[in-house]
């Protein structure tokens, strides 16, 4: 590293440390990094492609922003927290950097981050993210999955200890969510599901209703549309290694705040068991084409 790529990973760092500590100057903060007020901000410039003020000032505005969509504290106290002496003034920097005031963006959120050149943000729930220095590969996201599977397997032999020899050989009738399911209410929660996350991620609403006793010509028409779309926004952050940063669903009541990788990961948990039910009630039905839809089978037939 060179000395200014140090400070500035030293400057993110006591950034961290010292978020809430609106009463420092930027000289006592160039200080603790051992150099003046003007070699500081030269190099934090230099690296980070803003001022270390102007820097500061907008990882404080990303977690208001955050702070809005998940809790419900006023904005005046958010914007308290942020270092601002006032609403007013909480307003006009919140939209400038967001081009709407604070209290619109509550109500329907956007993107919690605001663009800046070094690609330094809030990373929920209380630190920084360096990108070059922690990131989440789609190999990783792979090896989390593979985790999450091995834990879960683990909780559930757990839990099984619960229940006498009775209720553990009682033949399973099983459902997803609340209503009893048919094929036809599987396909279009399938299709459905990455629809409702397209929207999400364009922050815009998604229509359930089409989801009511859906016809085969509308599926296939859905699918046409939402399933390239979202293997878009997937091959997107992958290849931009963007799996740990997050996004905001304003579509749940309240909005929360996921990273990309973290949904991608529910999607297919969610979605592989939907698929294995309907695999298993096509073949009640004789439509044996595609077996258990097992992936290992279409990955090695790609290879």
């Amino acid at each position: 590293m060179t000395t200014a790529a140090d400070t500035f990973a030293e400057f993110v760092e006591q950034l961290v440390d010292a978020l809430d500590d609106h009463d420092a100057s930027p000289e006592e903060r160039a200080d603790r990094l051992h150099f003046s007020r003007f070699h500081a901000d030269r190099m934090i410039r230099s690296v980070a492609g803003e001022p270390p003020q102007a820097f500061r000032r907008r990882i404080l505005l990303e977690r208001a922003a955050y702070r809005m969509v998940t809790t419900t504290a006023p904005l005046l106290d958010i914007a308290v927290e942020a270092g601002y002496a006032s609403h007013e003034a909480f307003t006009r920097a919140f939209a400038r950097a967001y081009g709407v005031p604070p209290a619109t963006w509550r109500r329907k959120p956007g993107h919690l981050q605001v663009p800046a050149p070094s690609g330094v943000h809030f990373h929920p729930p209380g630190g920084l993210r360096l990108p070059a220095r922690d990131e989440v590969t789609s190999m990783e996201l792979l090896t989390r999955m593979v985790e999450h599977h091995v834990w879960l397997t683990g909780e559930m032999v757990r839990l099984a200890e619960r229940l006498a020899d009775e209720q553990l050989d009682r033949p399973i009738e099983l459902d997803v969510d609340e209503d009893r399911q048919t094929i036809r209410s599987l396909l279009s929660r399938l299709v459905g599901q990455m629809g409702m996350w397209n929207a999400a991620l364009a922050t815009r609403d998604y229509d359930w209703s089409v989801e009511d006793h859906e016809s085969l010509r509308s599926l296939r028409e859905r699918l046409a549309v939402e399933g390239p779309t979202y293997l878009s926004h997937v091959r997107e952050v992958v290849a931009a290694n963007r799996l740990d940063d997050t996004f905001v669903d304003a579509l749940c009541e309240p909005a929360e705040v996921f990273t990309y990788g973290g949904m991608i990961a529910h999607v297919l948990t969610f979605a592989a068991h939907r698929r294995t039910l309907v695999a298993l009630a096509f073949a009640q039905h004789g439509v044996e084409d595609l077996g258990w839809g097992d992936p290992m089978t279409w990955v090695a037939s790609r290879a």
